[in-house]
């Protein structure tokens, strides 16, 4: 786990190192153990590493091979790069280190952009090849690992930090208004390649970028998420769905345990984190680390669920720890976690997930979360509200959007006003082959599209905040395939998550499985008030921080009933707007 960065000039200058070094330079936290610099002539990289897979110099990086004529960058981790390696020794390939990075390097050299289907695991990676003068990026099939771009006529630079980019100057930020009303209606997620700037693209998830000097480009997206079952699937029942799913989940997080010495799990105490550690002690996983986080109640809504944390920790006799938070010190700290967040983030338990990395991190240095169980197993209550309608689009975006058009455009000054962009993207993934279904076509919307940008780029800002490596096995690709052919019907049942629940009732206490369903509150958030609210009172009239963003009498009626102005996702829509404003001023923009 690192931070990468990069320059490729097309005007025949030299990079630009000096630039480099400063975006390197603010990846410090994502890598704390070490730093590396490669340049040759248009091309430079940059690197700041965490040492988890291979702890010797061998494996540091930019790694440079200069027999093969490749030099690469990397972050993240391939869970099967022992296999692979196996495979490359067999081809001839001798190696000199011990980790995942070499085998990365040498296994583009021998399939080219075909190493990208046999890799299992989280990575966004460069690599320069010396001899025909072109840089290749890739991205891991679910976006787990970020890789921000920005290109102009002289150059290309990319870095796996927004803010890490603007250290190099030289950007367009004004906001593109397209991703602006992506922001306000689909839950402040902004789809790749756009991001709120209009002069910072992100890659898309399972997608790989060919540039030459002269700056052109070559992308393709190297894998799609198929659903429904196969022809010798079509029988199966629910029980033998479960069977799959419970073997499957065993070896995603078995290969997750990799060169992971000190373990740790985020503890929510829901089925999810709740079933990770059951099946890291069934593994026999020993000095098992749990944490979980609470807040103060409010709004009539309890900021913590300590007690089904707990009973999972004493049953399985974790080193449990529990981090209350006050509200003082959510304030206090908001504006550090929007610093370390790459694009804004509306979801209340960013700060949970700040505060808790925070926390495990002086514990451990690798985690594993239950990040995607709810996309993949349809575990959110808009599932059942889609299922079976003829018009799915608006099924779904009157149970998701947080607003619809007519309301957006009251919400933004005329400048910013457009057409349904949001509605229009939604719309067109639904209508693309590949899910039948009308929970299917939620359900891959969600695990290829909103879960990228919102709970998994979540957890890598936060975690990688603290030079924390997160471990998401319920992403295992080959998990996520076999998810997306289970009928929908095994998955609907049980208040959602049904199939799922039927594993975790062979692993776990059943206590926890026939629980209310819940997530890492932050109520201070939701229900805005006392001191919170008086700090987003300021934050929103400040004449000094006016963008000329929001429509003032839009402001005047969210701030007269804070606690009644929800989303159907019961968000707190003055916080969205609080939140897009607090961002653009701790990146100073």
């Amino acid at each position: 786990m690192c931070g990468i960065a990069g320059e490729l000039r097309f005007d025949q200058q030299p990079a630009d190192l000096a630039a480099l070094e400063k975006i390197t330079h603010h990846l410090a936290p994502r890598g704390p153990d070490a730093c590396g610099f490669h340049s040759s002539g248009p091309l430079a990289f940059g690197h700041r590493r965490l040492k988890i897979m291979d702890l010797a110099p061998a494996s540091g990086q930019p790694m440079i091979d200069h027999q093969l004529g490749l030099s690469l960058v990397f972050n993240g981790a391939i869970y099967n790069y022992p296999e692979l390696r196996t495979e490359l020794q067999a081809l001839g390939y001798q190696f000199h280190s011990d980790g995942d990075t070499e085998v990365l390097l040498k296994g583009y050299h021998a399939w080219g952009e075909q190493l990208l289907p046999k890799l299992n695991g989280m990575f966004a990676f460069a690599i320069w090849e010396r001899d025909r003068e072109r840089l290749f990026l890739a991205r891991d099939r679910l976006g787990i690992k970020p890789l921000y771009l920005t290109q102009d006529g002289a150059r290309l630079r990319f870095a796996s930090t927004l803010p890490a980019l603007l250290q190099g100057g030289g950007i367009d930020t004004g906001l593109d208004p397209v991703a602006l009303n992506q922001y306000l209606n689909f839950h402040a997620v902004v789809p790749a390649p756009r991001t709120l700037l209009r002069g910072v693209e992100k890659l898309p998830p399972a997608s790989w970028l060919r540039l030459d000097l002269n700056g052109n480009r070559e992308q393709q997206c190297w894998w799609q998420l198929e659903f429904g079952p196969h022809r010798d699937e079509i029988t199966l029942e629910l029980a033998d769905w479960r069977d799959r799913v419970l073997d499957g989940l065993r070896q995603a997080v078995s290969i997750r345990q990799r060169a992971a010495v000190d373990v740790g799990v985020l503890l929510s105490g829901g089925v999810d984190s709740s079933l990770l550690v059951g099946l890291l002690s069934e593994a026999g996983v020993d000095n098992l680390s749990t944490f979980s986080i609470g807040f103060a109640d409010a709004g009539g809504e309890r900021g913590d669920e300590f007690h089904y944390s707990d009973l999972i920790a004493n049953h399985y006799g974790t080193r449990h720890q529990q981090l209350r938070i006050g509200e003082r010190e959510i304030v206090e700290q908001l504006p550090a976690a929007f610093r370390a967040m790459s694009e804004p983030m509306v979801s209340h338990d960013c700060i949970a997930f700040y505060l808790l990395s925070r926390e495990v991190a002086r514990h451990c240095k690798v985690v594993q979360s239950g990040q995607g169980a709810d996309e993949l197993f349809a575990g959110y209550h808009w599932y059942p509200q889609v299922d079976g309608r003829c018009d799915t689009f608006e099924a779904y975006r009157t149970a998701f959007f947080d607003r619809d058009h007519g309301e957006l455009l009251d919400t933004l000054q005329r400048k910013w006003q457009g057409e349904d962009w949001a509605g229009e993207f939604v719309r067109d993934h639904f209508a693309m082959p590949g899910a039948a279904a009308p929970v299917d076509k939620a359900l891959r919307l969600d695990t290829t599209v909103m879960l990228v940008d919102d709970p998994v780029k979540r957890v890598d800002n936060m975690t990688m905040a603290w030079g924390l490596e997160a471990r998401v096995p319920f992403l295992d690709y080959r998990l996520v395939e076999l998810a997306a052919r289970i009928p929908a019907r095994f998955k609907l049942g049980d208040g959602g998550k049904q199939v799922l629940k039927e594993a975790a009732r062979q692993v776990i206490p059943h206590a926890v499985i026939d629980r209310p369903k819940g997530y890492f509150p932050v109520p201070g958030l939701k229900h805005l008030q006392g001191a919170t609210l008086d700090w987003v009172r300021d934050l929103l009239l400040d004449p000094s921080q006016d963008r000329g963003l929001f429509e003032p009498a839009m402001l005047d009626r969210l701030l007269s009933d804070p606690q009644g102005q929800l989303t159907p996702l019961r968000g707190s829509k003055l916080w969205q707007l609080a939140a897009l404003h607090l961002w653009l001023d701790q990146q100073g923009l």
